[in-house]
């Protein structure tokens, strides 16, 4: 399949995501408990400000504000039959800030989990997670995205679900789960074994990967632990600006321009193809880590060790495997 991200990924070593939407956003004014997509229509010039923000910082792909824009999470809001719509322009106010720029760029169609659990431990069927990945999968194409960006998955069936429903939209795609749960996904699914669930997919993602997490240094563990199941695939790495810390009433993440700069660097080594941020990462985050990634350059793939000098302490002492050597903890960050 001939599409613009494969095209970019053939001729580069490395590729630049984007960094936080909710973070920007509430930074913007979104009020805690509002949905990110209302904004899509009612101030579209602060999504597009969104978008040029992470371009202007080197980004080479930025991902729509449609996380949370499925049915099932819009029907909290009583908004579930909006799906379609405000995912659709959430890629028009991408494509239009794509093609105003003067250099290729990718507008990557963001999909959010469901928020519900899969049967048989929950309601959700395979039949309407499909359904309702393929409605929203319809308006980011129909919007314009380049490609359509899985992510903050948990659960291996959800994951599936969604993969079926983008080849219905015959769209290409990418995919990223949450490795947040002392090395695994909150439904138990290590890195080994979602580098060769991915491999089963009738349609496998472009690449796939880890995003979001508790810090970057377990998300450059999973990243690790995906190359050593020997994947040729393109791996993804967006891990989050530091450790949240609840600071003056609000959620504030300790992670500097400087250290996400080091992260990038050790991401690339590691073995990730496309490199970004995820909760806390702004326009400074991104701007450090474009110079280091141009400016660095590229080294074998780092230890643990490291990894824990570099970027601070793993939270838990192994990645889930259990057949991995942890590193020494560290109660210290650098940077």
């Amino acid at each position: 399949m001939t599409n613009a991200l494969t095209r970019m990924m053939q001729t580069r070593d490395w590729i630049l995501a984007d960094g936080a939407t909710g973070t920007n956003l509430f930074n913007m004014g979104l009020e805690s408990g509002d949905p990110p997509e209302f904004w899509n229509d009612q101030h579209p010039d602060r999504i597009s400000k969104l978008y040029r923000m992470a371009l202007d910082a080197g980004s080479d792909l930025f991902l729509t504000n449609s996380f949370g824009g499925n049915a099932a999470r819009l029907k909290l809001h009583g908004a579930q039959k909006r799906a379609r719509e405000l995912s659709r322009i959430s890629a028009e106010i991408g494509r239009e800030v794509a093609e105003r720029t003067d250099r290729d760029v990718i507008v990557a169609g963001s999909v959010g989990p469901t928020g519900e659990i899969m049967a048989p431990m929950g309601a959700l069927t395979h039949a309407l997670a499909v359904e309702i990945f393929h409605e929203q999968a319809e308006g980011l194409k129909e919007g314009g995205a380049d490609v359509l960006w899985l992510e903050t998955i948990s659960a291996q069936e959800e994951y599936a679900a969604a993969a079926e429903a983008f080849a219905l939209a015959d769209m290409p795609w990418v995919g990223t789960m949450s490795f947040d749960t002392a090395g695994r996904t909150m439904m138990g699914l290590t890195s080994a074994a979602m580098a060769d669930m991915v491999e089963t997919l009738d349609t496998p993602p472009l690449a796939y990967g880890a995003n979001c997490g508790v810090g970057a240094s377990d998300l450059l563990r999973t990243v690790l632990g995906f190359k050593a199941q020997g994947t040729e695939r393109p791996i993804v790495a967006k891990g989050n600006a530091g450790i949240p810390k609840y600071v003056d009433g609000h959620i504030h993440y300790d992670g500097t321009p400087e250290l996400m700069a080091d992260y990038a660097c050790l991401a690339r080594d590691a073995g990730a193809t496309i490199i970004g941020g995820c909760c806390g990462t702004m326009a400074e985050h991104l701007s450090k880590m474009r110079s280091a990634l141009e400016e660095r350059p590229r080294g074998p793939a780092p230890t643990l060790e490291q990894i824990t000098e570099a970027l601070g302490a793993f939270s838990s002492a192994a990645d889930g495997t259990g057949d991995d050597t942890p590193a020494p903890r560290r109660n210290r960050r650098r940077g």
